[in-house]
Protein backbone atom coordinates (compact mmCIF):
# COMPACT_ATOMS: atom_id res chain seq x y z
CA UNK A 1 0.00 0.00 0.00
CA UNK A 2 1.10 3.56 -0.84
CA UNK A 3 1.44 6.01 1.67
CA UNK A 4 -1.07 8.17 -0.56
CA UNK A 5 -3.13 5.77 -0.26
CA UNK A 6 -2.90 5.18 3.47
CA UNK A 7 -2.74 9.38 4.06
CA UNK A 8 -6.13 9.47 1.58
CA UNK A 9 -8.01 7.08 3.46
CA UNK A 10 -7.13 8.39 6.56
CA UNK A 11 -8.46 11.57 5.99
CA UNK A 12 -11.63 10.04 4.27
CA UNK A 13 -12.33 7.86 7.72
CA UNK A 14 -11.26 11.09 9.85
CA UNK A 15 -14.24 13.31 7.40
CA UNK A 16 -16.67 10.36 7.82
CA UNK A 17 -15.92 10.61 11.40
CA UNK A 18 -16.36 13.99 12.31
CA UNK A 19 -19.77 14.57 9.86
CA UNK A 20 -21.00 11.50 11.60
CA UNK A 21 -20.78 13.56 15.23
CA UNK A 22 -22.18 16.48 14.00
CA UNK A 23 -25.15 14.70 12.65
CA UNK A 24 -26.77 14.41 16.21
CA UNK A 25 -25.96 18.05 16.76
CA UNK A 26 -29.46 19.11 17.50
CA UNK A 27 -30.48 22.99 17.94
CA UNK A 28 -34.26 23.10 19.47
CA UNK A 29 -34.35 26.17 20.31
CA UNK A 30 -32.63 29.68 19.66
CA UNK A 31 -32.37 32.05 22.81
CA UNK A 32 -35.15 34.00 22.01
CA UNK A 33 -37.28 31.05 21.46
CA UNK A 34 -36.45 29.33 24.66
CA UNK A 35 -36.91 32.85 26.46
CA UNK A 36 -40.83 33.18 24.57
CA UNK A 37 -41.48 29.21 25.58
CA UNK A 38 -40.77 29.89 29.54
CA UNK A 39 -42.33 32.72 29.99
CA UNK A 40 -45.63 33.98 29.40
CA UNK A 41 -47.15 35.62 25.82
CA UNK A 42 -45.82 39.32 25.81
CA UNK A 43 -43.10 38.81 28.08
CA UNK A 44 -40.74 41.53 28.40
CA UNK A 45 -37.64 40.48 28.74
CA UNK A 46 -34.68 42.48 31.32
CA UNK A 47 -30.96 40.51 31.44
CA UNK A 48 -28.92 41.54 34.03
CA UNK A 49 -24.92 39.46 33.83
CA UNK A 50 -23.65 38.63 37.31
CA UNK A 51 -19.93 38.04 37.82
CA UNK A 52 -19.34 35.74 40.19
CA UNK A 53 -16.44 36.18 42.86
CA UNK A 54 -15.59 35.31 46.41
CA UNK A 55 -17.85 34.44 49.25
CA UNK A 56 -21.09 34.25 46.89
CA UNK A 57 -18.78 31.93 44.58
CA UNK A 58 -17.74 29.86 47.16
CA UNK A 59 -20.83 29.56 48.50
CA UNK A 60 -22.54 28.34 45.17
CA UNK A 61 -19.60 25.45 44.57
CA UNK A 62 -20.05 24.59 48.07
CA UNK A 63 -23.83 24.08 47.49
CA UNK A 64 -23.12 22.06 44.43
CA UNK A 65 -20.41 19.63 45.67
CA UNK A 66 -17.28 21.99 44.48
CA UNK A 67 -17.67 22.39 41.05
CA UNK A 68 -19.59 24.67 38.63
CA UNK A 69 -20.03 21.66 36.14
CA UNK A 70 -21.64 18.21 36.48
CA UNK A 71 -18.43 16.27 36.60
CA UNK A 72 -19.27 12.49 36.16
CA UNK A 73 -16.68 9.74 37.73
CA UNK A 74 -15.49 8.43 34.81
CA UNK A 75 -14.35 10.60 32.09
CA UNK A 76 -16.13 9.33 29.00
CA UNK A 77 -18.44 12.30 29.11
CA UNK A 78 -17.60 15.80 27.10
CA UNK A 79 -16.20 18.53 28.58
CA UNK A 80 -17.43 21.72 29.77
CA UNK A 81 -15.21 24.82 30.89
CA UNK A 82 -16.37 26.13 34.30
CA UNK A 83 -18.08 30.06 33.86
CA UNK A 84 -18.69 32.58 36.73
CA UNK A 85 -20.47 34.61 34.50
CA UNK A 86 -24.61 34.27 34.59
CA UNK A 87 -27.44 36.00 32.27
CA UNK A 88 -30.11 36.25 34.72
CA UNK A 89 -32.95 36.82 32.05
CA UNK A 90 -35.83 38.88 34.15
CA UNK A 91 -39.74 38.18 32.56
CA UNK A 92 -41.29 41.30 33.30
CA UNK A 93 -45.07 42.14 33.05
CA UNK A 94 -46.12 45.89 33.94
CA UNK A 95 -42.79 46.82 34.27
CA UNK A 96 -42.30 44.50 37.26
CA UNK A 97 -40.13 41.18 37.19
CA UNK A 98 -42.28 38.38 37.31
CA UNK A 99 -39.78 35.43 36.95
CA UNK A 100 -36.45 34.46 36.02
CA UNK A 101 -34.73 31.98 33.58
CA UNK A 102 -31.23 30.80 33.51
CA UNK A 103 -29.55 29.11 30.46
CA UNK A 104 -26.58 26.44 31.15
CA UNK A 105 -24.48 24.30 29.28
CA UNK A 106 -23.76 21.05 30.97
CA UNK A 107 -21.80 18.25 29.74
CA UNK A 108 -23.50 15.13 28.26
CA UNK A 109 -21.79 11.70 27.32
CA UNK A 110 -21.97 12.65 23.28
CA UNK A 111 -20.96 16.86 23.71
CA UNK A 112 -22.34 19.86 25.68
CA UNK A 113 -25.83 20.09 26.62
CA UNK A 114 -27.80 23.63 27.07
CA UNK A 115 -30.82 24.08 29.50
CA UNK A 116 -33.38 26.83 29.89
CA UNK A 117 -34.50 26.49 33.66
CA UNK A 118 -37.41 29.18 34.51
CA UNK A 119 -38.47 29.76 37.93
CA UNK A 120 -40.69 32.36 40.07
CA UNK A 121 -39.32 35.06 42.11
CA UNK A 122 -38.95 32.63 45.17
CA UNK A 123 -36.70 30.38 43.26
CA UNK A 124 -39.52 27.45 42.46
CA UNK A 125 -38.62 25.72 39.45
CA UNK A 126 -41.87 26.56 37.02
CA UNK A 127 -40.20 25.21 33.29
CA UNK A 128 -37.33 23.83 31.83
CA UNK A 129 -36.20 23.17 28.18
CA UNK A 130 -33.34 21.42 26.12
CA UNK A 131 -32.27 23.64 24.13
CA UNK A 132 -29.62 21.75 22.49
CA UNK A 133 -27.47 18.40 23.07
CA UNK A 134 -25.73 16.29 20.82
CA UNK A 135 -26.77 13.12 22.36
CA UNK A 136 -27.35 10.34 20.33
CA UNK A 137 -29.37 8.22 23.41
CA UNK A 138 -29.97 11.09 25.13
CA UNK A 139 -32.47 12.26 23.15
CA UNK A 140 -35.48 11.84 25.53
CA UNK A 141 -34.33 14.49 28.02
CA UNK A 142 -35.95 16.78 25.20
CA UNK A 143 -39.16 15.37 26.15
CA UNK A 144 -41.65 16.61 28.63
CA UNK A 145 -42.49 13.70 30.01
CA UNK A 146 -38.96 13.95 31.36
CA UNK A 147 -38.37 17.80 32.22
CA UNK A 148 -41.91 18.28 33.55
CA UNK A 149 -40.36 16.58 36.61
CA UNK A 150 -38.45 19.50 37.96
CA UNK A 151 -41.49 21.68 38.10
CA UNK A 152 -41.95 22.64 41.23
CA UNK A 153 -38.77 22.38 42.58
CA UNK A 154 -36.58 24.15 45.39
CA UNK A 155 -33.83 24.29 46.77
CA UNK A 156 -35.27 22.27 49.69
CA UNK A 157 -36.58 19.24 46.93
CA UNK A 158 -34.39 16.67 47.03
CA UNK A 159 -32.85 15.69 43.45
CA UNK A 160 -31.52 12.45 42.56
CA UNK A 161 -31.81 10.58 39.61
CA UNK A 162 -33.26 6.99 40.15
CA UNK A 163 -34.70 8.52 43.44
CA UNK A 164 -36.50 11.52 42.82
CA UNK A 165 -36.05 12.05 39.55
CA UNK A 166 -36.84 8.84 36.80
CA UNK A 167 -33.89 8.80 34.62
CA UNK A 168 -33.57 8.15 31.10
CA UNK A 169 -32.37 4.53 30.57
CA UNK A 170 -29.34 4.43 28.48
CA UNK A 171 -28.47 8.22 29.14
CA UNK A 172 -27.72 8.18 32.92
CA UNK A 173 -25.04 10.83 32.40
CA UNK A 174 -27.49 12.77 30.16
CA UNK A 175 -30.17 12.92 33.35
CA UNK A 176 -27.83 13.71 35.94
CA UNK A 177 -26.65 16.84 33.78
CA UNK A 178 -30.32 17.93 33.43
CA UNK A 179 -30.56 17.46 37.56
CA UNK A 180 -27.24 19.48 37.83
CA UNK A 181 -28.69 21.93 35.31
CA UNK A 182 -31.93 22.88 37.51
CA UNK A 183 -30.09 22.89 41.28
CA UNK A 184 -27.47 25.12 39.82
CA UNK A 185 -29.80 27.12 38.46
CA UNK A 186 -31.75 27.47 41.76
CA UNK A 187 -28.61 27.63 43.94
CA UNK A 188 -27.14 30.55 42.04
CA UNK A 189 -30.28 32.68 41.84
CA UNK A 190 -30.72 32.05 45.34
CA UNK A 191 -26.62 32.94 46.39
CA UNK A 192 -27.37 36.40 44.25
CA UNK A 193 -30.67 37.54 44.88
CA UNK A 194 -32.40 35.73 47.63
CA UNK A 195 -29.80 36.35 49.78
CA UNK A 196 -28.86 39.59 49.72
Amino acid sequence: MSKKFMFTSLTLFTVILVATMVCFAFTLLTKEQALKEVFWSGAQIETETVELTGETLENIKKRLGGSMVYEQQDSESAKVKEKHTVEFNFGLKDGKKRGVAIIDVEPGKWGPVEFITAMDLKGTVKKVKVMSYQEQRGRPIARSSFLNQYRGKSSRSPMTVGKDIVGISGATISSRAATFAVKKAIVIYEEVYLKK
